[in-house]
């Protein structure tokens, strides 16, 4: 049987709306974790050192910043809190330009920045294997999604 012209235009509108959908939440897990990522990935030319955790509050973490090369240590700099921080720890970091805040660098910085769009990845992957009847894409998806997530929790 075929399918009539007004089934093949519902099919196509679904189609669009759950590729935007799947697009948007792609786009928005990646800007998300782009406004810390850049700081880790394109680290080059950045104020590079060492954290010494003093206080941790429920978003944040603050301590004495150590930087690398001849400059003093600096009080007051403030880092995104993880769950794999501790007082007295001493984490390597880069500090943001023009601001009092660190971000962690290594594998644990780097994975702990890409977590958002890990997330998205996992997320989008039934839309996109439901929605748009793509399940290839969508075990490569969500796959690719929870290993970043699994990779967080073993490296934190």
């Amino acid at each position: 049987m075929k399918a009539s012209s007004s089934d093949r235009l519902f099919l196509l509108g679904r189609r669009t709306a759950l590729g935007g959908v799947a697009v948007l939440l792609l786009a928005a897990g990646f800007w998300s974790s782009w406004g810390t990522a850049q700081h880790v990935v394109l680290a080059k030319g950045r104020e590079h050192g060492t954290l010494t955790v003093t206080r941790c509050s429920a978003s944040s973490c603050t301590g004495s910043y150590d930087p690398d090369g001849p400059a003093g240590p600096r009080a007051g700099m403030t880092a995104e809190r993880s769950v794999a921080v501790r007082k007295g720890e001493r984490i390597p970091v880069v500090v943001k330009p023009d601001t009092h805040e660190v971000v962690r660098t290594g594998l644990g910085g780097q994975l702990h920045a890409w977590l958002p769009f890990g997330g998205a990845l996992l997320l989008a992957s039934p839309l996109i294997g439901a929605g748009l009847r793509m399940t290839r894409t969508a075990w490569v998806t969500g796959l690719a999604g929870l290993g970043v997530l699994v990779a967080v929790f073993l490296a934190l």
